[in-house]
């Protein structure tokens, strides 16, 4: 009798609750979100406004903390102990040491298969609904991480940001560059290179008001691949300013590429490099 496969992933996935349940993620480890010596569960313990409110008043950026090889040991363990297989689907190991950490613990145990997204926020979700997929059709937690490594090289995540403000107070772009950009009315598209294990570049650049450039990014992404995989698409953002949210899924619905269209919400974890009014469509194409 085969084992029950159960599938795990970190916050930095950005799933909500309901499709956390819908697609029956057994459970999500917390990175950790650190002010100086206060670490604090993302999404749980702390939220992307917080951050947000804490930058604007007192101009302090979190560090953000990998799981531990302990955190990933005490998760796996337990479903292991009760004759499980397990599948975890990890933030890119470009951007952090947490798919390390999570294989280090996974070579301790038996039927845990740690997986590369090469991504974050929902392109690591994208793969987990993947994941979820392959684990309905019946098979083995060795299968499903095999699988997924061939739709990985095709997950496709890219965002574009109102202000370089955060990533320049984090130290991941000049102030200069910033100051620029906002002189300019620039705002940058971010590509997410999944072939270098989810490091991230800047790609093309939009000029002019807000909603006109992410008009002009969802059409840039909609319009630059053969063949898009139809079961679903994420819309993605940090907080969006009004009116952003409804016209880029009206955008997404009439281009009819798409059965399920999701939006979400970036958790802590992305939110606090990117700032607010960061928004991203991110599907499975070829």
């Amino acid at each position: 009798m085969s084992k029950k496969v159960v599938l795990t992933s970190d916050s930095t996935c950005d799933l909500s609750q309901d499709l956390i349940e819908k697609f029956d993620v057994a459970e999500i480890n917390r990175l950790r979100v650190c002010y100086g010596d206060d670490a604090f569960a993302d999404g749980t313990e702390i939220t992307p406004d917080d951050i947000y409110d804490k930058f604007n008043s007192e101009g302090i950026l979190p560090k953000t903390s990998a799981g531990s090889i302990g955190d990933y040991l005490d998760l796996f363990t337990k479903y292991v102990e009760e004759g499980c297989e397990v599948v975890h689907i990890s933030l890119g190991s470009a951007l952090s040491c947490s798919y390390s950490n999570a294989k280090l613990a996974a070579e301790q145990l038996e039927g845990v298969y740690v997986v590369d997204s090469k991504n974050l926020s929902t392109g690591t979700g994208l793969i987990v609904l993947a994941a979820s997929d392959l684990i309905k059709q019946g098979l083995s937690g060795k299968e499903v991480a095999e699988k997924l490594e061939e739709v990985i090289p095709h997950s496709r995540a890219s965002f574009i940001l109102d202000t370089l403000k955060f990533l320049a107070a984090g130290g991941r772009c000049s102030a200069l560059a910033s100051f620029g950009a906002n002189l300019l009315s620039i705002k940058p598209g971010i590509n997410v290179n999944n072939e270098a294990c989810g490091s991230m570049g800047v790609g093309k650049k939009y000029r002019g008001k807000f909603d006109k450039c992410v008009a002009q990014y969802i059409t840039d992404q909609l319009s630059s691949y053969e063949k898009y995989d139809r079961k679903r698409v994420f819309i993605t953002h940090s907080g969006i300013y009004d009116g952003i949210e409804d016209m880029a899924k009206k955008m997404v619905e009439e281009t009819g590429l798409f059965d399920e269209i999701y939006i979400t919400r970036a958790g802590c974890t992305i939110s606090s490099h990117c700032g607010p009014n960061c928004i991203g469509v991110l599907f499975i194409a070829e």
